[in-house]
């Protein structure tokens, strides 16, 4: 499966502690993220992580074009829905996405470990 990693910056952390915990899962499946968050989750992973831009340079949207062609199995986007800048990638669009191609979305820690779980039980999309 081809997974996409996305947070918000206050968010990075929380993404991070998620990779480490469910490394073993993630390992076995292709994993896309945005610039900085990819980044962290490889200087503190032993993941390999195919980075596309940063958010404010788009990279969700890099995200976005894939999952409407297809090429994106489920989306782990953790985002911060109180302080949330300006400059971080919309959720908006990529929730739209998803939900216009089936594509499952998990927003947070609690529902990236259903999602997560899933997937290891075989989920297929």
């Amino acid at each position: 499966m081809v997974l996409a990693l996305i947070a918000h910056d206050k968010m990075k952390d929380a993404m991070i502690y998620f990779a480490k915990k469910y490394e073993y899962i993630l390992r076995e499946h292709t994993i896309l993220a945005t610039g900085t968050t990819g980044k962290k989750i490889m200087e503190n992973t032993g993941l390999t992580v195919r980075c596309f831009k940063s958010g404010p340079l788009g990279g969700d949207q890099e995200i976005g074009s894939r999952i409407a062609n297809g090429k994106v199995d489920a989306v782990f986007f953790f985002r911060d829905p109180l302080t949330a800048q300006a400059h971080e990638p919309d959720i908006s669009a990529l929730l739209r996405l998803c939900d216009v191609y089936h594509v499952p979305l998990a927003t947070n820690p609690a529902t990236g470990e259903l999602l997560i779980k899933a997937i290891e039980n075989g989920f297929k999309k």
